[in-house]
This record gives structure tokens, C-alpha cells and sequence, in this order.
């Protein structure tokens, strides 16, 4: 009976740190069933570096540190009760802090305001 080969795995490394791009790439290039991508040629994944401000608030949204942590609450579906209980603050503050939220990313529901935040970076799921 003949093995068959373990699929190869095809990683890219977008990475704008040199230092980091060379570490990453030595440290995959040794590892069974990877191999760094060629440039130009489609990769199976790819590691990516940003700017991390511009992940954690982008330019068009300013939200205060409290709107981020009822945006994550929200994310992982608290209800506006579990939402004050969980931040030691009012139900009434916590639906203003959600329609602000709601205002601010231009968000139809809470569904959305998750999902428009998710696509800007604001959050990630």
C-alpha cells in the first residue's frame, strides 16, 4: 500500500516589518506540509500585517471606550440587561449606549451595527 501525500499548504507573508516577514518565513519554512508562496502565486493563507491603530479605531469612527465594550457585548449577543449587568451600568444606559452605536456605524439593528463594525475593523470576530 502507498502513503498518499499530505496536501501542501501555501503561505503568503504580507508583512511590512522585514525583521518579522524573515522571522516568520524561516520559522514556517521548516515546518512539514508548508510552503511559502512565490511572489505573484495564490496562496491556500495568507498573514497580513496592518497598521493596529488603524484596526482598533478607524478614521471615520470614533467610538468611546465604553461604546467598544458594549460593541463586543453586543457582538456576543448580551441583551441590553446582560450588557448593564456585566458593565455595572443602568439598562437605560446601556439601550443609549446601543443607539449610539447604532448611530454611529449606521446600523439598521444590532445584527448590523456587529456586522458593519466587523467589515470596518472596528472589532473582530
Amino acid at each position: 500500500m502507498s502513503e498518499e501525500a499530505a496536501p501542501v499548504v501555501v503561505v503568503a507573508i504580507e508583512i511590512s516589518d522585514p525583521a518579522l516577514a524573515d522571522r516568520l518565513a524561516s520559522l514556517l519554512g521548516g515546518v512539514t506540509g508548508i510552503r511559502l508562496a512565490a511572489p505573484g502565486e495564490a496562496a491556500t493563507v495568507s498573514l497580513v500585517s496592518r497598521d493596529a491603530q488603524s484596526l482598533l479605531e478607524p478614521a471615520d469612527i470614533e467610538l468611546t471606550p465604553r461604546e467598544r465594550d458594549v460593541l463586543v457585548l453586543m457582538a456576543e449577543g448580551a441583551s441590553n440587561k446582560a450588557i448593564a449587568r456585566q458593565l455595572g451600568i443602568s439598562v437605560h444606559t446601556a439601550k443609549f449606549h446601543v443607539g449610539s452605536l447604532l448611530e454611529k456605524l449606521d446600523a439598521t439593528g444590532r445584527t448590523d451595527a456587529v456586522a458593519h463594525a466587523a467589515r470596518r475593523g472596528v472589532i473582530h470576530l
